[in-house]
């Protein structure tokens, strides 16, 4: 089934529809869909590797849009929409404790969650039901998640098609990789913070 996904997402880099696919994956991705941008991102580069820095600001800027919609939905939203999605990802029991986070530490709590696989959406939607400070979100979000794919963009742009080689070879390899940095990023949240 992932790999059913992986190769759904990854069509659209062969469509004259992927920047608007990977600005709208970024988006939905920060505030309530489950599918990672980084995947579209690494196949629209890896097709043009001298526009990986442009598909990373396309995906910085959808991500951190998504991020103020996620915002929105719990300031706004929290009872009627935000609870839903928490439920609907099983991530209740975190919802405390992010508010724990954010407490001793707003800026690198939203940093971390936009730097790492730890679900992104869950900070931008407590950040709102919290009442973070907007511009301390927002700065720490833009920073953060243009971090993440911009290095994403650098590596392919510096290495090129040889990344897509390698993801192809390594593909159920990376998304075991990849759930254990998720799991990762939750026990560093909890026993280190």
């Amino acid at each position: 089934m992932l790999r059913r996904l992986y190769d759904w997402v990854l069509h659209w880099s062969e469509t004259p529809y992927g920047i608007w696919a990977l600005f709208l994956l970024a988006f939905c991705e920060s505030s309530f869909f489950p599918i990672p941008p980084d995947i579209l991102l690494i196949a629209l580069a890896v097709a043009i590797p001298g526009k990986s820095f442009k598909y990373a600001l396309i995906c910085s800027l959808g991500s951190v849009l998504g991020g103020c919609l996620g915002f929105l939905i719990g300031w706004q939203f929290m009872t009627s929409v935000g609870d839903k999605i928490i439920h609907f990802y099983n991530l209740a029991p975190k919802f405390d404790y992010i508010k724990e986070l954010y407490t001793n530490y707003d800026a690198w709590a939203i940093g971390i969650a936009g730097f790492t696989p730890i679900p992104y959406k869950v900070f931008t939607i407590s950040a709102g039901a919290f009442n973070i400070n907007f511009s301390v979100f927002f700065v720490a979000s833009l920073v953060s998640r243009s971090a993440r794919f911009f290095l994403i963009g650098g590596l392919i742009y510096a290495f090129g098609p040889k990344i897509h080689v390698f993801i192809d070879k390594y593909f159920n390899v990376l998304v075991v990789a990849f759930t254990l940095l998720l799991i990762a990023g939750f026990v560093f949240i909890k026993y280190i913070f």
